[in-house]
């Protein structure tokens, strides 16, 4: 558990070095974000020129993160590398497969049970091959990082999308897919496409009502859901200075909900606070001494419009409560707004469910703000309108709140307490309704709010606040309710009003906890053994995808046209689909099962050209697969937006879909596609998407002269006999191609290990 003091103060020696070479080369002052960049340039890749110019660019990351769900296959993968250990400091989290039911007891108790075949095989993996392992109930991944391993100048990679959460405390954070984490993990360089920089520059500072995640809510309406897509945003200013390291790490979570490849502040007092209060003090000197790098440069922030390719002023002293949605997270309504918008909309004014936590807002501050909300409402005598959950980050915060008393307050006012886990924020929720049909609302402190994405109902409309706001919201159960300006009436006839919340940054008597959750690898993992099942359900060791036939791909069919938002929650659905993730065959029966036909307006309906009749998408996909007949499956904007679960990329490649045909890409999502071995392409023109149709069959061509910036081509046979051909665009470099033809990035690094 314990950081590896050498390794940060070997990243910190680079600084000074690789930066002066920056600067001479670039001949400009640098970003927080270029010096960290820079400064993690792999030997491999240190002669790259230094500048914005450049394409993509090999990094060497200082560790990795895994969370439980996607940890399994990427080990998967590694355990066919061939090393004996991993490279970098790595660790796996046990955080996403706890169904919240009951309540953190039983909740915990019945998840240990119930997936200790995967438990057990996630333990046994990191002991053999060196990684630190979380165990079920340690925590939330993104919130034990930032308690234990986040450092300013640092580089991570993480399984998780959210893994921008560590850009609270000035780290360079990056959400991938696991064949990326394998990578990593193998000691080959890591390779990013050099970002663009979206500057944010805060002003003024928070007050009342107003947290750090109102300042995301504000930034994703007016980004949108792919506004940040291939870009770093950078936040700076006096404003952000003046907000907690955890704040800042709400506001970098959820940075991943506008497509950002990640989110960062730079080092300051709020950083080494929290570092020394989470017993890093060590930490925050060796920062301290080489502060300067830390941070932008001071004339970069002067003339921000010179040095980011969009510059964004928010002031905090105006900025309202915010809250988001129903089902896309950059849909912003000021608080002031926000009640007008649900009854011009129709939408249900009567709150169910207010959850608060997660990954995003389960700090300290976050417990206590929303602990002085509850206080008000027993002192106050409201009694709660909705159920209301909490959701605690990591052992450490709900040991700490426990012990001073705030777990009692929100019992008190009709709380439950769910495991230190995921739970709800990703479908892992049996939430108690007594019609799952009925048009609903929530409102949780999450960072997604996707269609079916919290508990599988597609008539919930889900909104997303800050935890004070959620917390108003459910005493109030009414999403018409202002708690900013608005009474309420009590057990007593009175009309009552809410007090500004009051938080505590850090607990005054200090952070503590009885059992971390966490376990150290073996010291020699070559006398572990991992056993495997062959019969189990869960688990399957992997076979290498085959390689690319070399030629040009003739006689396709189209397996759906999915209209509108398509997401990885579409592609491959989390929820009970959860207990598969680390057996491919079983968990690709949910491929594309969410996304909507754009021939009979479907979910989970296309038609077989081999018998014309309509059915599930997998079972077609492995009808076609056993007739030897492959597919193109056809996306609208932003295909495979939201988490970096690569299953929504193997489960095609698995089952014989050989190309992905869309509008455009979310980031992870593309390169996901790439490492396994897919052909991942974008129409040059949006509209050809209207000339696909569901009878097509559909041939790819200029494959044999495959190159980076050179279009292919697509030709489509349509039933009536006419043809319709267009250009296609692609991002794949040169290594990037011998990904493809050598059948996944997988196939190349076992036959470098081999070597």
């Amino acid at each position: 558990m314990a950081f590896d003091l050498d390794m940060i103060k070997n990243v910190y020696d680079r600084y000074s070095a690789r930066l002066a070479a920056a600067r001479k080369a670039t001949g400009k002052h640098l970003t927080l974000t270029e010096k960290i960049l820079y400064a993690h340039l792999s030997e491999g890749d240190a002669k790259t020129a230094f500048g914005r110019g450049v394409d993509y660019v090999d990094f060497a990351p200082d560790r990795v993160a895994m969370q439980d769900a996607t940890a399994q296959m990427a080990l998967l993968q590694f355990m066919q590398a061939g090393r004996p250990q991993v490279a970098v400091p790595s660790t796996v989290h046990c955080d996403h497969l706890i169904q919240a039911k009951i309540g953190a007891t039983e909740d915990l108790s019945t998840a240990k049970d119930v997936n200790k075949e995967v438990y057990d095989f996630l333990a046994s993996v990191s002991d053999k091959y060196g990684l630190g392992f979380w165990k079920p109930g340690a925590g939330i991944i993104h919130q034990v990082v930032l308690e234990n391993y986040a450092f300013p100048g640092g580089m991570m990679i993480g399984t998780d999308s959210h893994t921008p959460n560590a850009g609270g405390l000035g780290m360079i954070a990056i959400g991938v897919g696991g064949a990326d984490a394998c990578d990593v993990m193998a000691g080959l360089p890591w390779e990013l496409k050099f970002p663009k920089l979206i500057g944010v520059k805060l002003t003024g500072k928070l007050s009342g009502w107003t947290s750090a995640k109102d300042v995301i809510l504000k930034v994703a309406g007016i980004l949108t859901v792919k506004g940040g897509t291939g870009a770093i945003v950078e936040y700076f200013g006096e404003g952000a200075r003046s907000l907690s390291a955890t704040g800042k790490g709400t506001i970098c979570n959820m940075g991943a909900e506008i497509g950002a490849t990640t989110s960062i502040f730079g080092y300051d007092e709020k950083a080494a606070t929290y570092l020394r209060g989470t017993k890093r003090a060590d930490i925050a000197d060796l920062a301290n001494a080489v502060a300067e790098h830390l941070t932008g440069d001071p004339e970069v922030y002067a003339n921000p419009a010179d040095y980011f390719d969009q510059v964004i002023e928010i002031n905090l002293t105006e900025l309202e409560p915010h809250v988001n949605g129903p089902f896309t997270p950059d849909l912003a309504w000021p608080i002031s707004k926000f009640a007008t918008a649900v009854k011009e909309n129709g939408w249900p004014v009567k709150l169910e469910v207010g959850l608060i936590g997660s990954c995003t807002n389960s700090s300290y501050e976050d417990i206590t703000r929303s602990a002085s909300i509850a206080k008000q409402a027993i002192d106050k005598h409201l009694k709660t309108k909705a159920e209301f959950t909490i959701t605690p980050g990591s052992e450490l915060v709900r040991y700490t709140v426990d012990r001073d008393g705030y777990l009692d307050t929100f019992a008190a006012m009709g709380g439950v307490v769910l495991a230190n886990a995921c739970g709800p924020c990703i479908g892992q929720w049996a939430r108690h309704t007594d019609d799952p049909t009925r048009k609903n609302s929530i409102i949780t402190s999450f960072n997604r709010n996707f269609a079916k994405r919290q508990d599988g109902n597609p008539n919930t409309h889900a909104f997303v606040a800050s935890p004070e706001i959620v917390t108003a919201f459910a005493i109030a159960g009414d999403l018409t309710f202002n708690p900013l300006t608005d009474t309420l009436t009590n057990d007593k006839g009175e009309q009552v009003k809410l007090d500004e919340p009051l938080g505590i940054e850090m607990p005054v008597k200090g952070y503590a906890v009885e059992d971390a959750g966490y376990q150290a690898p073996a010291e020699d993992g070559s006398k572990v053994e991992v056993k495997v099942d062959p019969k189990s359900a869960r688990l399957q060791l992997l076979d290498p995808f085959s390689a690319w036939e070399g030629t040009d791909i003739f006689g396709l069919k189209l397996l759906i046209k999915a209209k509108g938002k398509c997401t990885t929650d579409h592609i491959s659905m989390a929820g009970p689909w959860l207990k598969f993730r680390g057996h491919l065959d079983n968990i690709s029966n949910n491929m594309l099962i969410g996304a909507i036909n754009y021939f009979n307006n479907t979910a989970d309906s296309v038609k077989n050209e081999l018998t014309g009749e309509y059915g599930p998408v997998p079972a077609t996909q492995r009808d076609y697969k056993a007739h030897g007949i492959g597919t193109v499956v056809v996306g609208d904007e932003n295909y495979g937006e939201g988490s970096s679960r690569e299953h929504a990329a193997m489960e095609p490649r698995h089952l014989g879909v050989r190309a992905i045909l869309v509008k455009s890409f979310a980031r992870i999502h593309e390169t996901n596609l790439k490492k396994q071995g897919m052909l991942g392409i974008t129409f040059a023109d949006a509209s050809d998407y209207d000339k696909i149709q569901e009878d097509d069959t559909i041939d790819i061509i200029g494959l044999t002269t495959f190159a980076p910036g050179k279009q292919l081509s697509v030709v489509l046979h349509h039933k009536d006999g006419s043809t319709d051909s267009f250009p296609v665009n692609h991002t794949y470099n040169a290594q990037q191609i011998e990904w493809f033809k050598a059948g996944g990035a997988l196939n190349i690094i076992r036959r470098q290990m081999a070597s």
